[in-house]
């Protein structure tokens, strides 16, 4: 039987004075309330106090300790008389030695096959009893005797005990092991990681005292033995009906993935959100029934524990595994290409509680690493192309419930290299928040694309070979293509190297203009900041023409040839180039220019000079005319 509580407080305390002072023999107030099949009850003598001068007609001396006596007085229930007058009766010295004395079962006392024992601590004797009965109520009394030469008052202490039958009920829902410390084989249950864990709990109770169910749902580790130090609460209903959760799980209560309720008037179910690696382990479902005393505080008066499940958690980087095909790959350029990428696992389906992202990646062959972005899915099916991809006819789709498919239509040489499919779950947290929680990349997928064999030259000149300030330089490109495929077209650009201090500069060249496979010419920057015009002379010659030359456009210009295919989705791949020799551009400077500023200055001199001997010679011939 689990005792229940008495009610009310002890019946009275102990207390001796002497010279003014009170020494009290406190004992717990009741009416006790024990919350396992083992009572006990403590109490605490004052210690003791020798008489000032012993009386002449009692030469005895008192005992160095006093002693402490328990007794109980019957039970509280209507029992015959001679039950009545059972008494038990244990003595032991506060300054025993031994710190807990088991006390041999006696016929006054009614305790057939329980162990009761009495130990010391200090000035305090606590009384155990072990597997309480319901006729283990009663009264009981602690004191201790009297040294004094006359009597001052009362030197015990009462508490009252009262058994309550156990009428607490725990088991798993739907009904599982029953017990208090459950079977030896808990049911399995496996989850994956990211979806819902939930458990229920079947608690009740009859006590006909008004009684409160606390319910907390704790878990231990796999293979862990149960009992309060490897069990970890998880989340409980407490006896105030407040929800409160375990320190490694606050956070995930206060962000709604942790749910405890109550459903009915005896089954409580607890639901983890989005369960993790570490939510793995055995689950146990404890119930404690609190009564309250009539101080208005709460006192536990039973507990019992359920096994609810061995839960384990599968999770998705144990499981997501990623393959491609069809195989290595050799195609030709403007060919379609496809690879298939499929992802395989014990896998939770995409929806509420889990969602994965598929793309592909591509290294050029003989790179490190796993390469550039091609193209990919993300968790909500909508697909995007990586850098570089961007106009070109390239579509990733879905075709099966685990098989993606990336498609190329016009394969280009450029597309040659090692093919990967990158794989990534997620699990849904609270709200719509998702975790990266597994990610997996295939096997390298080898792809050849046939390279169209274009071969360009390009030769480059300034035409008149000289050119002067202000005058118009044309320079000529020649450009001659050997191999490739019917439609092949030609584009050109011109590029400047401008001079530093008599060396090129190392930056790089800057391009001046040009003509597309389109036939669109694009200007760039003329060094000098005058006019430019760059036209298509020939099937496969290309002038640039620098108007108004000036000192600026002093530099180093080369043609860069290049040839385009254009495949059947309309889109240009570059199936070749070539860069021409360099042109040195020097504007010069005409003659009549270079006399000019000589002829300027002389004539200067020469007028002023004729000036000054003018003006001395007609200065001394008015000095004599005046003389004369």
């Amino acid at each position: 039987m689990v005792p229940g509580a008495a009610e009310g407080g002890s019946k009275s305390s102990g207390r001796r004075q002497r010279g003014g002072g009170t020494q009290q023999l406190p004992l717990g107030a009741g009416p006790l309330r024990i919350p396992t099949p083992r009572c006990s009850a403590s109490c605490s003598p004052p210690g003791h106090a020798p008489p000032a001068a012993p009386a002449p007609q009692s030469p005895r001396r008192p005992p160095e300790t006093p002693q402490i006596r328990l007794r109980t007085m019957g039970a509280l229930r209507p029992t015959p008389p001679p039950r009545l007058l059972q008494l038990l009766l244990l003595t032991l010295g506060v300054g025993c030695g031994a710190r807990e004395v088991l006390v041999p079962e006696g016929p006054l006392y009614r305790v057939a096959g329980t162990a009761v024992s009495i130990s010391c601590n200090g000035d305090a004797v606590l009384l155990k009893i072990a597997r309480l009965q319901a006729q283990d109520a009663g009264i009981y009394e602690c004191y201790t005797p009297s040294t004094d030469t006359r009597y001052l008052g009362s030197y015990s202490g009462k508490v009252e005990l009262r058994v309550l039958p156990d009428m607490l009920q725990v088991s798993a829902a739907p009904p599982g092991p029953r017990g208090r410390q459950a079977p030896a084989s808990p049911p399995r249950l496996t989850v994956h990681e990211g979806q819902e864990l939930a458990l229920g709990c079947l608690a009740r109770t009859s006590t006909q005292k008004h009684t409160h169910l606390a319910v907390s749902f704790g878990r231990a580790v796999p293979e862990a033995p149960v009992g309060r130090a490897t069990l970890q609460e998880v989340v409980g209903l407490r006896s105030d009906l407040a929800v409160e959760a375990g320190a490694p799980y606050a956070e995930r209560l206060a962000a709604g993935e942790l749910r405890l309720g109550k459903e009915g008037s005896d089954r409580y179910r607890m639901v983890v959100g989005g369960a993790q690696a570490e939510d793995a382990g055995t689950y146990h479902c404890t119930a404690a029934e609190w009564i309250q005393d009539p101080d208005g505080s709460w006192a536990q008066i039973a507990e019992k524990r359920a096994v609810l499940a061995q839960v384990d958690v599968q999770t998705l980087s144990s499981q997501l595994a990623v393959t491609v095909g069809p195989g290595e790959r050799r195609i030709g350029p403007g060919e379609p290409l496809e690879l298939l990428c499929n992802v395989s696992g014990a896998l939770p389906p995409p929806g509420r509680h889990a969602a994965y992202s598929v793309g592909w990646e591509m290294a050029p062959a003989g790179a490190p690493g796993p390469g550039r972005l091609v193209a990919q899915l993300d968790t909500e099916g909508v697909g995007s192309l990586g850098p570089g991809y961007e106009g070109r006819h390239i579509a990733m789709e879905k075709v099966a419930s685990r098989t993606y498919r990336l498609r190329l239509e016009a394969a280009r040489p450029a597309d040659a290299g090692t093919y990967r499919c990158l794989a990534k779950a997620y699990v849904r947290g609270s709200g719509t928040r998702l975790r990266e929680a597994a990610s997996a990349r295939s096997r390298p997928l080898p792809v050849h694309v046939r390279e169209e064999g274009v071969v360009l030259e390009a030769v480059a000149w300034l035409a008149g070979g000289t050119v002067y300030r202000g005058e118009t330089a044309s320079l000529l490109c020649n450009i001659s293509v050997r191999g490739g495929p019917p439609g092949l077209r030609l584009a050109a650009s011109w590029w400047v190297e401008r001079p530093e201090e008599g060396e090129l500069s190392s930056s790089p060249a800057q391009l001046v203009g040009g003509v597309g496979q389109d036939g669109v010419a694009e200007l760039g920057v003329r060094p000098g900041g005058g006019p430019v015009s760059v036209e298509l002379v020939g099937p496969r010659s290309h002038r640039l023409r620098l108007h108004s030359l000036g000192p600026e456009d002093e530099g180093v210009y080369h043609c860069a040839p290049s040839a385009w295919v254009q495949h059947a989705d309309y889109s240009w791949y570059q199936a070749g180039s070539a860069r021409s020799g360099p042109v040195t551009v020097y504007p010069y400077t005409h003659a009549l220019d270079t006399l000019l500023v000589p002829m300027l200055v002389g004539t200067g001199v020469a007028l002023v000079t004729g000036a000054i001997v003018l003006g001395t010679i007609t200065c001394c011939f008015m000095k004599r005319l005046r003389k004369r």
